[in-house]
């Protein structure tokens, strides 16, 4: 039973590669239902005076996507942002410039779903209300992939629909990378990795792009 947190020096000590491979012993955990146990008191107490997260996860707000157990990480191990459609704007990278700058994350990860009701959505053409600007942030990636896939383009074509969820988290990945000269250069360095995934619902694996 884990009841322990990750310290700052053993963050230290962490590469995005080692970050990366935790994620997916993680992950392979998660789909073999080999969850690691926890106590979670214990955690509590421990987190109270700080936190040294390996890695920020930025993920849909999908209820059947749950970071944290996806990848089998315990209190103080990750950070996760959440939106619908996993897509970045101003404040989640500057979530992200928090976390790997100042709080010391080595890992970026951007988790896209199978089955993507905001990703559909945009496939569709929806508007409704703020949710017609919310999808404007996923309409490139659904726009790009017309080139490369057969039609019709709306929500009823599975493989359009999960090719535009893909492209979806390749192009949150490439917004990153331009919107933060700070993210973009500790990654050039060396000290940070940016990943990409998209995760299916019923095997509960995350198939890395």
């Amino acid at each position: 039973m884990r009841n322990d947190i990750l310290t700052a020096d053993a963050q230290a000590q962490l590469t995005p590669e080692t970050v990366l491979d935790n994620l997916k012993k993680g992950n392979a955990n998660y789909t073999s239902d080999s969850l690691t146990e926890v106590d979670s008191n214990s955690l509590r107490a421990a987190c109270v005076s700080g936190q040294a997260p390996q890695a920020i996860v930025l993920s849909c707000i999908d209820s059947r996507v749950v970071v944290e157990e996806v990848f089998d990480q315990a209190l103080g191990d990750v950070f996760v942002a959440r939106v619908a459609g996993n897509f970045a704007n101003t404040d989640i990278v500057a979530s992200m410039e928090y976390a790997c700058k100042v709080a010391g994350s080595k890992l970026i990860v951007v988790l896209g779903h199978e089955g993507c009701g905001a990703v559909k959505a945009a496939c569709d053409g929806v508007e409704l209300g703020n949710i017609t600007a919310l999808l404007s942030n996923i309409q490139p990636a659904v726009d790009s992939v017309k080139a490369t896939v057969e039609g019709p383009y709306d929500s009823g074509n599975t493989t359009f629909v999960n090719a535009a969820i893909a492209e979806n988290v390749q192009h949150t990945i490439a917004e990153i990378r331009n919107m933060s000269p700070i993210l973009a250069e500790l990654e050039t360095e060396g000290s940070i990795a940016i990943k990409g995934g998209v995760y299916q619902l019923a095997s509960g694996a995350v198939e890395w792009l």
